[in-house]
């Protein structure tokens, strides 16, 4: 529990077309840790992740609301297509991923290669009913990670697009090194899938 002054609230539900999505931490953690529990990790990959995970996000929220954030929500345990899902409904808009441009921690490009995902993965996927392209996009070799459960995961943040590279240039400056553009807002329109993927 804690208090918030009401003015700096930051929502699920500002993102407005046109928003560019930066995610300020890299995803992986759950395939990592499957692995580690077969002891199949390599120790770089544990040290790396356990890294991540110690990060703190209050320097990247400040950063966020410097540049205008629309809405933001903590990637956990629901993965990034779960966290976005929630959004998107919230702000009644569509997203377009590219998942090119999604970082990734050292090892996860391996363990979801190898089929070693969390457990709570498979509940996870049943959140596909989200995206609209899943048919073209599931063939993808890293599309496994878009489900995968996060422990201490980065922020998914919308940010008008005039700002968001400066955005991300600062988020780096300030430590968060694995930051990115991963997508774009799009109108809502009546599609019934609110996320699209690129691959």
């Amino acid at each position: 529990s804690g208090v918030v002054d009401p003015r700096c609230v930051v929502r699920k539900s500002g993102m407005q077309p046109g928003h560019r999505l930066i995610l300020t931490k890299p995803l992986g953690t759950g395939t990592i840790f499957a692995a580690h529990m077969r002891l199949k990790a390599k120790g770089s990959w544990i040290t790396g992740a356990v890294s991540s995970m110690l990060q703190s996000s209050k320097a990247a929220a400040a950063c966020l609301r410097r540049y205008g954030v629309g809405a933001s929500t903590d990637v956990t345990g629901f993965g990034l297509i779960g966290h976005l899902a929630e959004m998107t409904k919230a702000s009644g808009v569509a997203a377009r991923l590219r998942l090119a441009a999604g970082p990734l921690l050292d090892g996860a490009r391996e363990t979801i290669a190898q089929g070693l995902l969390s457990s709570l993965h498979p509940q996870n996927v049943r959140l596909r009913r989200a995206v609209a392209n899943v048919e073209e996009a599931g063939g993808a070799s890293c599309y496994p990670v878009l489900y995968d459960p996060q422990t201490a995961g980065g922020l998914l943040a919308s940010v008008p697009p005039e700002r968001a590279e400066d955005c991300l240039a600062e988020l780096r400056q300030l430590g968060y090194l694995g930051a990115a553009i991963i997508g774009t807002v799009e109108s809502r329109g009546d599609q019934e899938r609110p996320i699209s993927i690129d691959i």
